[in-house]
C-alpha cells in the first residue's frame, strides 16, 4: 500500500508580481501607495513593494484574500538617463537586427535557416560599412579632398586654413589632408566598439538561470496541435525557453569584433585608395606596389572579417560562456594597425600630387546599394522557402517580414548618409549648389545620393494610394459598427455622437493589424526605386536635373523639382533625428517618448548588429525569472505574474524561462498584450502557436484580457483545452455608456491603459489563484521524474 499522507493544508501565501508596459511607470503609479519600498534591484530595474507590505511572509494571516502585491519597473532600461535618447541615430542597426528574429517557422531546416541568419547578419554588416563611408564622404571627400583643395572654398571655412593648398603648409598635401580627416571616421567607428562593449556590460551581462530543464533537439517547436490532442506532452521547448537564449555574449563579442574591423578597413580603403591610384598614374617617389600590398591586405582583411560574420550564429541551447578571446583582440587590432599604416603611406610626400575633382564615392555607394538589394532578394526567396513549408495563416505577408523589415533598415541608413552627406555639402559650398554646376564651388557628394534624395517624392505619392484606401476602409468600418455599439450598450437612447466615437476607436485600434498593407508596398517599391536610381546614376554620371535636360521642358522641371524636394526632404529627416535626440536629452517627457519606441525595438538580443542599441530583456527576463524561483522556492506559495502590454511579452519569456516544477506553482494573467497581435505574426518563430500551445500547456494557468479598443493589446487565440479559455474579452469600452445617476460625468475610453479598473480584472485574478495548486507535503516517496516534489490536484497541464 502506498504510504499514508498528511491532508492538503490550507493555500500558502500568494504574490502578484505586476510587470508594466511601453513608456514605463512608477512603482506608486503601480502599487497605488505613495509609500514604496524597494526589495531588490538597483537604479536601474528594481522590485518593490509597499511599506506595509515588507513582511507580508512573517504575517501571511494578513492576505487570506488579497495576494502580496509587487512591482517590477525596468522603465530605466530604456528611457531613464537623458544621453540615450542618442540612440536614435542606431535606428537601422535597431531595425536590421529586428528582422533576424522575423524568419517563419521552420521544422527540419536547419541550413536554411542558418542561411537566414547569415543573410541578415551581413545586411547588417553592409550598414556599417555604409555609416562608415558616409562619415568618411563627409570628412576625407567633402571636407579634406574638395574643400581644402579649392581655395575659394577653404577661404571661407578658417578651420580648413592650415589645410588649405593656398597656404602651402605641410599639411596641404592631399594624402596628409586624408590621414588627418581619417580621424573623424576612426573616432566614430571607436565610438561604436566603446557604446557596444559599455552597453553590453550593463544590460546585458545577467546570467539565466542555471540548472533549468535541458532542450530539445529540433529547431523550432512543434506546430499547434489541435483540440484533440491537448492531451499530449508538447514536443520540443520553445526557442524562448532555452537556456542561452538571453545570453548572447560570444556572438555579441564577436560580431563587434567584425564590425569594427569593417569600420577601420573602410576609412583605411578610402585614405589609401587615393594614394594608389595616384602612384599607379604617374612615377613619383613613392613605388606603386606598396600601394598594391596595402589593397591586398585590404581585400584579405574584408574576407577574414566576412568569414567571422558568416561563420557562427547564436548558441541557445546551452549557457555559452566562452570567449573567441584570439579573435576579438586581434582581429580589430590588426584592422586599426592596417589603417595606420594606410595612413603613413598616403601622407608620404608627394610633391607633384594634387586634388581635383572627388573622391570615386559613387562606386563606393553603389556597390553597397546593390550589394544591399541583392541581399534582400536572395533574403526574400529564403524566407518563403521557410513559409511554405510550415504555413502558419497569421504570419505577416506569407513571412516576408523579416526581408521588408531588412529593405527598412536599408533605406533608413541611406536616408541618414545620404542626409549627411548633402547638407555639409551645401554647407560647405555656401550659396552654390553642389553637382548643379551653377556658381559651384565643389563637386559636391556622389551623384547616386542625389538619385536617391529623387526617388523619396515618388516614393510618397506611392505611399499615398494605399494609406487612402486603409483610410476609406476605416472609415467604414466605424459605420458598421455603430449599430453593434448600441446593442451592446442596450441605451433605450443612444447618442449618435458618442457611439460615432466609440466607433471611430474601434476602427482605428483595428489599424494595426493593417500595418503589412502599408509596410510592404512601401519596401517593395523602395527595392525598385533604389535600383533605378543606381541605374540612373551610373548611366548618366550626372544629377537627375543634369541628366535629365533635353527631354522636354515637362520632364526636366519634374527632375529638377524631384531632386530639389528630395535632397531638403533627406536633410530635413537627418535634422529631425538629431533635433528628436537634443529635445530628449533636455526633456523627460520626450525622452520617454522615445524610450517607448525602444520598448518594442529593443526586446530582442543583439543577434545581427552588435552596435545596435542594447537589449533590456537580457536583463529584465533572467531578473523576473529569479524572482518568481527564488520566491516560489522559499514560500512554496502561489504566484501570478501579471504583464501590461510589453510587459506581458516580458512576463510570458520569463515564464518560458523557469523550471517545469515552478511554473506548476505559476499562473500569468496578460492584459493589452501584444504577444500573438503584433509578436505572433511578425516572429513567427518565437511566438507563433506552436510557442504559444505550448507555453499554455506548460504553465499552471493562463488568463488574458483585451479590449476591441485597445490599438496594441490583443487576442491570444488559443482555444484548446476543457477548462477554461485563455481570452476574455473584448472588454466593455467605455464601461458606462452615458451619464447616469452614479456616473454622471462622461467615462473616458481606455483604450490600452488602466486595465486594473475594469471589475473583470480583479476577477479574474482571484479565479487565477483559487485554480493554482494549494501547498502539500511532499510524499513520502520523494519527488517526481522533474526533481519537483509530488502534489495532488494538478496534470500538471493548463487549466486556462
Amino acid at each position: 500500500m502506498p504510504p499514508a499522507t498528511q491532508a492538503p493544508q490550507s493555500p500558502g501565501p500568494a504574490l502578484e508580481l505586476l510587470v508594466h508596459g511601453v513608456g514605463g511607470a512608477t512603482p506608486q503609479e503601480m502599487l497605488d501607495d505613495p509609500r514604496t519600498v524597494r526589495i531588490t534591484g538597483d537604479a536601474t530595474a528594481a522590485i518593490y513593494r509597499r511599506a506595509e507590505d515588507t513582511d507580508a511572509e512573517q504575517h501571511p494571516e494578513r492576505y487570506r484574500d488579497r495576494p502580496i502585491p509587487e512591482a517590477y519597473c525596468w522603465s530605466n532600461l530604456t528611457s531613464g538617463k537623458g544621453s540615450r535618447a542618442l540612440w536614435l541615430l542606431l535606428l537601422p542597426f535597431m531595425v536590421v537586427n529586428l528582422a533576424h528574429w522575423m524568419r517563419p517557422t521552420a521544422r527540419s531546416r536547419t541550413r536554411t535557416v542558418r542561411l537566414y541568419g547569415v543573410l541578415v547578419r551581413l545586411v547588417a554588416l553592409s550598414l556599417t560599412v555604409l555609416l562608415t563611408a558616409a562619415a568618411c564622404e563627409v570628412a576625407l571627400d567633402l571636407a579634406a579632398w574638395q574643400c581644402a583643395g579649392v581655395p575659394d572654398c577653404s577661404n571661407q571655412r578658417s578651420w580648413l586654413g592650415f589645410l588649405s593648398t593656398a597656404q602651402g603648409g605641410w599639411w596641404s598635401q592631399p594624402g596628409r589632408r586624408l590621414a588627418l580627416a581619417a580621424l573623424v571616421p576612426t573616432a566614430l567607428v571607436v565610438l561604436l566598439w566603446f557604446l557596444s562593449n559599455r552597453t553590453w556590460s550593463a544590460y546585458e551581462s545577467q546570467r539565466p538561470l542555471t540548472g533549468t530543464d535541458p532542450d530539445d533537439d529540433g529547431p523550432d517547436p512543434a506546430p499547434a496541435p489541435s483540440p484533440a490532442a491537448t492531451g499530449a506532452a508538447p514536443v520540443g521547448r520553445p526557442a524562448l525557453g532555452r537556456p542561452g537564449f538571453w545570453y548572447g555574449r560570444r556572438l555579441v563579442a564577436r560580431l563587434r569584433a567584425a564590425h569594427t574591423a569593417a569600420g577601420f578597413l573602410t576609412v583605411a580603403a578610402s585614405v589609401a585608395g587615393a594614394a594608389a591610384r595616384h602612384d599607379r598614374s604617374v612615377a613619383g617617389p613613392v613605388p606603386d606596389i606598396l600601394g598594391r600590398l596595402i589593397e591586398a591586405a585590404l581585400v584579405l582583411g574584408g574576407l577574414v572579417v566576412l568569414w567571422v560574420v558568416c561563420r557562427r550564429g547564436r548558441s541557445e541551447r546551452r549557457l555559452d560562456n566562452r570567449l573567441d578571446r584570439a579573435l576579438i583582440t586581434y582581429l580589430p587590432g590588426a584592422a586599426l594597425a592596417l589603417l595606420v599604416l594606410a595612413a603613413v603611406y598616403a601622407a608620404w610626400p608627394r610633391p607633384d600630387w594634387a586634388s581635383s575633382g572627388a573622391l570615386p564615392g559613387d562606386l563606393v555607394f553603389s556597390v553597397i546599394t546593390l550589394g544591399q538589394g541583392v541581399l534582400v532578394v536572395v533574403l526574400a526567396v529564403v524566407s518563403l522557402s521557410l513559409y511554405h513549408r510550415t504555413p502558419e495563416p497569421r504570419t505577416v505577408m506569407f513571412g516576408l517580414g523579416g526581408p521588408v523589415v531588412a529593405m527598412l533598415a536599408c533605406a533608413l541608413g541611406g536616408v541618414m548618409s545620404g542626409g549627411v552627406s548633402q547638407r555639409v555639402a551645401d554647407w560647405l559650398d555656401g550659396p552654390g549648389t553642389p553637382g548643379m554646376g551653377r556658381s559651384s564651388v565643389i563637386e559636391g557628394p556622389p551623384v547616386l545620393l542625389s538619385w536617391q534624395a529623387s526617388v523619396i517624392p515618388v516614393l510618397l505619392v506611392l505611399l499615398a494610394v494605399p494609406a487612402l484606401l486603409l483610410l476609406v476602409r476605416t472609415w467604414l468600418a466605424a459605420r458598421a459598427l455603430e449599430s453593434r455599439i448600441d446593442q451592446e450598450y442596450e441605451e433605450e437612447r443612444p447618442d449618435p455622437a458618442r457611439t460615432r466615437q466609440i466607433a471611430r476607436i474601434q476602427a482605428t485600434a483595428a489599424l494595426t493589424d493593417s500595418a503589412p498593407w502599408i509596410l510592404g508596398p512601401v519596401c517593395g517599391a523602395t527595392l525598385l526605386l533604389g535600383a533605378a536610381a543606381v541605374c540612373g546614376a551610373w548611366v548618366s554620371g550626372e544629377v537627375p536635373g543634369i541628366a535629365m535636360k533635353g527631354n522636354g521642358a515637362f520632364i526636366e522641371s519634374v527632375a529638377q523639382a524631384a531632386q530639389s524636394t528630395g535632397s531638403w526632404m533627406v536633410g530635413l529627416g537627418f535634422i529631425l533625428f538629431v533635433t528628436w535626440g537634443r529635445r530628449a536629452y533636455r526633456d523627460a517627457s520626450a525622452r520617454r517618448t522615445i524610450g517607448i519606441l525602444w520598448d518594442v525595438g529593443t526586446f530582442w538580443p543583439r543577434a545581427a548588429h552588435p552596435f545596435a542599441p542594447p537589449c533590456y530583456a537580457e536583463r529584465a527576463v533572467p531578473d523576473l525569472a529569479s524572482r518568481m524561483s527564488g520566491w516560489t522556492g522559499l514560500t512554496r506559495g502561489r504566484l501570478v505574474i501579471s504583464g501590461h502590454s510589453q510587459g506581458s511579452v516580458l512576463a510570458a519569456s520569463a515564464v518560458w524561462q523557469l523550471p517545469a516544477h515552478t511554473r506548476m506553482r505559476v499562473a500569468l494573467l496578460t492584459y493589452g498584450s501584444p504577444i500573438e497581435r503584433l509578436y505572433a505574426r511578425w516572429f513567427p518563430a518565437y511566438f507563433g502557436p506552436g510557442p504559444l500551445h505550448a507555453l499554455h500547456r506548460s504553465v499552471h494557468c493562463w488568463r488574458n484580457l483585451w479590449r476591441a479598443t485597445d490599438p496594441i493589446g490583443g487576442r491570444v487565440r488559443l482555444d484548446e483545452g476543457p477548462g477554461p479559455e485563455v481570452d476574455r474579452g473584448p472588454l466593455k469600452d467605455p464601461l458606462v455608456y452615458g451619464r447616469t445617476p452614479e456616473h454622471p460625468l462622461p467615462e473616458a475610453v481606455l483604450g490600452h491603459s488602466d486595465y486594473q479598473a475594469d471589475p473583470v480584472f480583479a476577477q479574474e485574478r482571484a479565479a487565477l489563484l483559487e485554480r493554482l495548486d494549494p501547498v502539500l507535503p511532499r510524499q513520502a516517496g520523494g519527488e517526481d521524474g522533474s526533481g519537483a516534489p509530488r502534489t495532488h490536484g494538478s496534470s500538471g497541464k493548463s487549466s486556462g
